[in-house]
């Protein structure tokens, strides 16, 4: 190898530690935000996919479902200041994800089974199928379910009326 070059190997660990080193900035800000709320929760820290994954969890979901608000709104807007976090400490932007209470691994549940029920339906009928307005983290997972099942889709339409259209293979 040449000077100044990383082996593939090199950059997976610097990728990691960077992922890490996120982790560690959202979980500190996310500490003071519960602490400034007093609220009860623990952090949890992974990586996953190429992002750093953060979770708040707790014994009492009640506390925590303040912090989800209506339709996942406050999660999707602490998420963005908890982005803002990191790119302050770091200087470069984060792909970071938030969850709390488990609200969005639910989530991706539902809307994995959506994104194939609605792929199985194009299969059947041969016509494309339109989903209501979703968030882009909503739209990502029916696309990823939609792609599983062997058929493709897109996104239409502004936010925040953006939505997924199923269309046949």
């Amino acid at each position: 190898m040449t000077e100044g070059t990383t082996s593939p190997a090199a950059e997976g660990v610097d990728t990691l530690s960077r992922l890490e080193q996120e982790g560690e900035i959202a979980a500190d800000y996310l500490e003071g935000l519960l602490d400034i709320a007093d609220l009860d929760g623990d952090i949890d820290m992974d990586v996953e996919a190429d992002r750093a994954a953060v979770s708040i969890i707790s014994d009492s979901d009640r506390d925590l479902q303040k912090l989800v608000g209506r339709d996942g709104e406050v999660l999707e807007a602490l998420q963005e200041l908890t982005r803002l976090a990191v790119h302050r400490e770091t200087g470069d932007r984060s792909r970071l994800m938030l969850d709390i209470g488990g609200y969005r691994a639910k989530k991706r549940t539902e809307l994995a089974e959506l994104g194939a029920k609605a792929a199985d339906e194009v299969k059947s009928t041969g016509a494309p199928v339109k989903l209501d307005p979703m968030t882009p983290f909503e739209r990502k997972v029916v696309h990823d379910a939609v792609a599983a099942a062997g058929l493709r889709s897109e996104s239409e339409g502004e936010e925040p009326q953006r939505f997924v259209v199923v269309l046949p293979a």
